[in-house]
């Protein structure tokens, strides 16, 4: 339920920048007196889009090792049962090579992202140098955020085992955490999408 909440807020908080993204960039502009007209000062952003493509393979590639390590949790919890069986040896906490695969996968898609900002600071374009790119840097800075918060809840999932937590638990844990990466990897595909088609 927390969760539903907390990304109820997310939502509204990326509705709220792609609703002044839209509105700066049609209805944005100066008058001209020469024209007699109001002509507009957005200039686009040229991006890096092969490093936010590798990015966005990347994150879906994330999205996809969390999902086997979620149907590997529901599996431990089925299995859990047996495994008390005195003779019966069953492989418990199959999900968690998966989370740390997860977790880097997450931390090599914060890399690309630097990487991306980097490369458009080479180009002599960072968050101050037009509107463009302002609401670049900050829509894809508010996402790498809100992706750290996952990364963390990836580590606690991971970290699960070592506490002696049951498998219901756990399951639970990589459930919910799974639902929000997902919902990451979604939100990444419209920030992508929105930066690229309507620049």
């Amino acid at each position: 339920m927390l969760v539903a909440f907390a990304l109820c807020s997310v939502v509204m908080i990326f509705v709220s920048f792609t609703t002044a993204y839209v509105v700066r960039k049609a209805g944005g502009g100066v008058w001209d007196p020469a024209h007699n007209e109001y002509v507009s000062n957005w200039v686009p952003t040229t991006l890096p889009v092969t490093t936010l493509l590798v990015n966005t393979f990347i994150l879906l590639l994330s999205s996809l090792a969390l999902e086997v390590a979620r149907r590997r949790a529901a599996e431990d919890v089925v299995l859990a049962p047996i495994a008390r069986i005195p003779g019966i040896r069953v492989a418990d906490n199959r999900s968690l090579p998966w989370l740390w695969l997860t977790i880097a996968l997450g931390l090599m898609f914060l890399g690309g992202q630097y990487v991306a900002w980097r490369q458009l600071r080479t180009s002599h374009v960072d968050i101050a140098t037009n509107i463009s790119s302002s609401f670049f840097f900050i829509l894809t800075g508010v996402h790498a955020v809100h992706l750290m918060g996952g990364l963390l809840a990836l580590l606690y999932a991971g970290c699960t085992s070592w506490l002696h937590r049951p498998p219901e638990t756990r399951r639970i844990v990589v459930d919910v955490t799974a639902w929000y990466w997902h919902f990451m990897a979604v939100l990444w595909i419209y920030v992508f999408g929105l930066l690229y088609f309507a620049r």
